[in-house]
């Protein structure tokens, strides 16, 4: 029985989660087809509501730009396909036909991939299931772009949060730099070679979170910037956008400190004591900047913590090792990577940082 529910927990939660874009979809559909019916005149605009649920499918995760090109390759296929099929009828050969010339049309607009697929089969739906209609391939071509326009404006007007995806994959992201750091530490710590090795393997596949990240920021700065009721929600997006490349080369020199530090315990090189604490105070402070961006806060706790541990860089790490002095220069780097993310320059940034100490 308690199996039952937690299933039906899950699956309501999961529900919850689409709620938006099913509500999109259905006044989008609606609104598509009185539009289509009711001023337009169409009689029968099958295509308005498909294209309308079609393009909010395709805008969800994705750029509005991709929508309009879902629209072009709808109006493209169709008007192909209903005045060649009107014409020559159906068949094997003519269904053939059909699709090479939609498709041929789609890459002379100088259309992307979406145009040229959306295109094809758009024209063997008209050349299977709908005959030609009484006013031509005008009509619905017209009632393609009225779908497309009804579902762009729906997601104006009835638009997803923005920061949804952000907090989400900035979470990601940010965890996987927190625990990349915590495991060096405690790899160093335990003069563990297969540990390192392991965190070393991690951080080689975190390139798809940071991608998904910065494409998530970019979907969510179009949605507020066409979106009236999400205007207010483009500050907090900027801090998110500040913090993304910034992120992306602490975890690039994560991993190159990672690289090293498996060198340098192979080689059997003594690393500095402090460096476990070091590094795991630079963890506990990417835990910060990420509570402090999805309370929509500047990371001021952030800078503050990243500034007192960079200090051990100077006062309390030291290598003789040439893997050891790699870590150690990365562990500067990574600071000047984290202190860029809370906000400052990269000259701001080096300048809170203590200078080098002389070697003697």
């Amino acid at each position: 029985m308690r199996a039952l529910r937690d299933e039906l927990g899950r699956r309501l939660r999961r529900w919850q989660s689409t709620a938006l874009p099913i509500v999109q979809s259905a006044v989008a559909a609606g609104l598509a087809w009185f539009v289509a019916t009711g001023p337009v005149g169409h009689e029968h605009p099958f295509f308005a509501p498909i294209a309308a649920v079609v393009c909010l499918g395709v805008s969800l995760g994705q750029r509005p730009r991709r929508v309009a090109e879902l629209v072009v390759g709808v109006s493209v296929g169709v008007g192909v396909g209903d005045v060649l099929i009107a014409q020559i009828g159906s068949g094997p050969w003519q269904i053939a036909l059909v699709v090479a010339l939609a498709m041929s049309a789609a890459v002379l607009l100088d259309g992307g991939a979406v145009i040229a697929l959306q295109s094809a089969s758009s024209a063997v739906l008209v050349a299977t299931l709908l005959p030609p209609s009484a006013g031509g391939g005008l009509d619905r071509m017209v009632d393609a772009l009225i779908g497309g326009l009804v579902g762009l404006a729906v997601t104006a007007l009835l638009p997803a949060n923005p920061l949804t995806v952000a907090h989400r994959q900035a979470k990601v992201v940010l965890g996987e730099l927190s625990a990349a750091l915590r495991g060096v530490a405690t790899a160093v710590e335990e003069e563990d070679v297969v540990r390192a090795t392991s965190v070393l393997s991690r951080l080689r596949t975190s390139q798809s979170a940071v991608d998904e990240f910065k494409a998530a920021l970019k979907t969510g700065g179009e949605i507020a910037t066409i979106a009236p009721i999400r205007w207010r929600r483009r500050g907090e997006l900027d801090r998110y956008e500040a913090v993304a490349t910034p992120v992306d080369y602490a975890l690039r020199n994560t991993r190159v400190l990672a690289r090293r530090a498996v060198a340098a315990l192979r080689a059997g090189e003594r690393e500095p004591d402090a460096l476990p604490d070091v590094l795991r105070s630079y963890a506990d402070a990417v835990e910060t900047l990420q509570a402090e961006l999805s309370r929509g806060e500047e990371p001021r706790l952030t800078r503050t913590a990243i500034s007192e541990a960079a200090q051990a860089t100077t006062h309390r790490l030291a290598g003789d090792g040439f893997s050891t002095r790699v870590v150690l220069a990365q562990v500067r780097s990574i600071a000047v990577d984290l202190l860029q993310a809370t906000g400052l320059t990269r000259a701001e940034a080096a300048d809170v940082l203590p200078p080098l100490a002389e070697r003697g």
